[in-house]
């Protein structure tokens, strides 16, 4: 992805990008493109107690984030009917420059806002369930279905994506000018994250999925095969 600022606008006023504004991902494209690529959500929300963020596993539809935990989960509990953040970021590398003030990091990331809603519906709580499982890896089809039991113990919070923006930056460090002939090196040092190799958990002998072989030793980070989007 590049480093060229966004050629849209966004959604709201409160995701508008205002430091580093140039970085700034407002397409639709390009925001669900590192929902995709992304692992964890860090979760935001305002508590009895105070504010919490959480990280957490989601799942993605074309329009809707999905978030899940138990049903005891507070965090949950607290983004029903609520305004919520959430947060996916990827760090790509880091950034080292002739000053430790122009540090910086290499990353793609993507801040969601919205009023939580509690998923009731039977039809969408399972595509919901199904859309966490193979956000990374599918394997909703290789495994067990679950028991109305694990459904009914299972809190689904969705979040729509009306309201978004995304930041990316790449490339090398960027140094003052009066820092050029300072004899520092400077430059960035690329993060690159892999799959290893499956790990058998006693399984009785039963095959590894197709699909969990063939991560193996792949970007953590590449493209989500759009067949298992919603």
């Amino acid at each position: 992805m590049s480093d060229e600022p966004s050629s849209t606008g966004p959604a709201t006023a409160r995701t508008t990008v205002r430091r580093g504004a140039r970085r700034a991902r407002y397409e639709r494209s390009a925001t669900l493109d590192i929902l995709r690529r992304g692992i964890v959500a860090h979760v935001g929300v305002v508590t009895d107690s105070g504010p919490v963020v959480l990280p957490m596993a989601y799942g993605l539809s074309d329009d809707t984030m999905y978030l899940h935990g138990a049903q005891a989960n507070s965090l949950l509990a607290f983004s029903v009917d609520a305004e919520i953040c959430a947060t996916v970021t990827i760090v790509d590398g880091l950034v080292l420059a002739k000053t430790p003030f122009n540090h910086s990091m290499n990353y793609r990331s993507v801040v969601v806002r919205g009023r939580g809603r509690r998923v009731i519906d039977d039809d969408e709580v399972l595509l919901a369930c199904r859309l966490i499982t193979d956000h990374i890896v599918p394997t909703w089809e290789t495994t067990r279905s679950l028991s109305p039991g694990e459904i009914r113990a299972t809190r689904i919070v969705a979040l729509s994506l009306d309201e978004m923006s995304g930041k990316v930056r790449s490339g090398g460090a960027v140094n003052d000018v009066e820092d050029e002939v300072v004899p520092v090196w400077s430059g960035h040092l690329p993060i690159i994250a892999r799959f290893g190799q499956p790990v058998a958990t006693g399984d009785a002998g039963a095959d590894v999925p197709v699909a969990v072989r063939d991560v193996a030793g792949r970007d953590v980070h590449g493209a989500r095969d759009a067949d298992h989007r919603g």
